[in-house]
């Protein structure tokens, strides 16, 4: 199963007021493991960040100046979306921005049955709690040490390890190993200790059975040929 987990940086808070993308940031999952394949760019906004966001990217002009802009990548981030399940952490804020863009390349926008939203998964499991990106890394205990500014792919890799918490945590994989799985049959069941399984039963008399010295002979015969027979453990 391929699922993606995004996060964009922006010039600001509105899409609708003009507000671009600086930053796409995609983290590929399979199977809820991270494939090592990402997709990432710097884009350039034809216009200043606001003083507030640019403190939370630290994405200048000057710096965004020669990097591609979001026409130069639509078809390509298209193509690398397919039709996987998105992971978003407040969604309508990515997708707003997303479809914004996609719609002045004139292209088809974003569905939202696409999209997975962890704050609501988040807000379903930490009822009345802080369901931030900072404050669940802090109850999963996932570092955010280096955190001090926010970027898309640095976001969404962080994103990446929440969402499979919130899902369930860590598969564990399986390690199959002779020297544990194939242990002493002695090791894995119990011991049977026939003075402990029989000690509180009542004994019941031994029955005499005559036999003849014949037929003697050839119970013994047979008994020998038992490989560990338990006829040689027993005592009178």
């Amino acid at each position: 199963m391929r699922e993606l987990v995004l996060d964009t940086e922006t010039t600001g808070l509105d899409y609708e007021n003009g507000d671009r993308i600086v930053e796409i940031g995609i983290v590929e999952l399979i199977n809820h493991i991270p494939s090592g394949i990402n997709f990432h760019y710097y884009l350039n906004p034809d216009r200043d960040s606001d003083v507030s966001a640019q403190k939370v990217h630290g994405l200048s002009r000057e710096f965004l100046s020669d990097k591609p802009r979001f026409s130069d990548i639509a078809d390509e981030l298209l193509e690398f979306l397919s039709c996987s399940k998105i992971i978003i952490h407040n969604a309508s804020f990515d997708l707003g921005f997303i479809n914004s863009e996609l719609q002045r390349c004139n292209l088809n926008l974003l569905r939202e049955d696409q999209i997975i939203d962890t704050v609501g998964i988040a807000k379903r499991k930490f009822i009345g709690q802080s369901v931030s990106l900072d404050a669940l890394c802090r109850k999963y205990k996932i570092d955010i040490t280096d955190r001090e500014q926010h970027g898309a792919l640095k976001d969404a890799k962080l994103l990446s390890q929440v969402y499979i918490e919130l899902i369930g945590g860590k598969q564990t994989k399986l390690k199959f190993d002779d020297s544990q799985n194939n242990l002493d049959y002695k090791q894995q069941n119990i011991n049977l200790n026939l003075d402990i399984l029989y000690g509180n039963k009542n004994i019941i008399p031994k029955k005499r059975v005559n036999i003849s010295n014949h037929d003697n002979e050839l119970h013994l015969k047979s008994i020998s040929k038992i490989q560990d027979s338990i006829w040689n453990k027993i005592k009178d």
